[in-house]
């Protein structure tokens, strides 16, 4: 199973729409800030696509947070703005091992980074549109189930 996990793409689509046709994945997930975009994203991707609340979603009905489960893993999304990301992860991680999370996808502050916390996979896709990390490149996330049930997560730039 291949799952593509983006953030903050703030209505500038193009590379969303590259990444799904590079990848044509069996699920998306958006960790926030479409700003508007939600039926653009949702209608170019030909399989599930979950988006939740970011803090530039004004006017938005979208779930500020979602928990699901892929591939046996207990998944928590958030956008991350109500838990302190951009200054640590480590309140993030706390709050998604209390909630009994394998995994918990997060954005808003365009840097990706995989790291594991307390058995707690913390995963930041970066930004597609606006990534802040050093060389500036656009990213994303590619997690794949292998067919031992084990997730993989790989940081992906255009």
């Amino acid at each position: 199973m291949k799952v593509i996990v983006v953030s903050d793409t703030h209505r500038r689509n193009e590379n969303y729409f590259r990444v799904l046709e590079m990848h044509k994945p069996d699920l998306v997930i958006h960790c926030g800030d479409a700003e508007g975009s939600e039926y653009a994203l949702t209608e170019a991707a030909d399989c599930p696509v979950k988006i939740v609340l970011g803090n530039n979603d004004f006017f938005s009905d979208l779930p500020r947070e979602l928990e699901l489960e892929i591939g046996g893993y207990k998944v928590w999304v958030t956008h991350g703005h109500t838990y302190y990301v951009s200054m640590s992860i480590e309140y993030i991680a706390q709050e998604a091992k209390a909630r009994g999370k394998d995994i918990v996808f997060y954005g808003h502050t365009h840097k990706p980074s995989v790291q594991k916390v307390d058995g707690v996979y913390v995963v930041n896709p970066g930004s597609l549109s606006f990534p802040r990390q050093d060389g500036r490149k656009p990213s994303y996330c590619i997690m794949e189930i292998d067919r031992f049930g084990e997730a993989h997560f790989t940081i992906a730039y255009l």
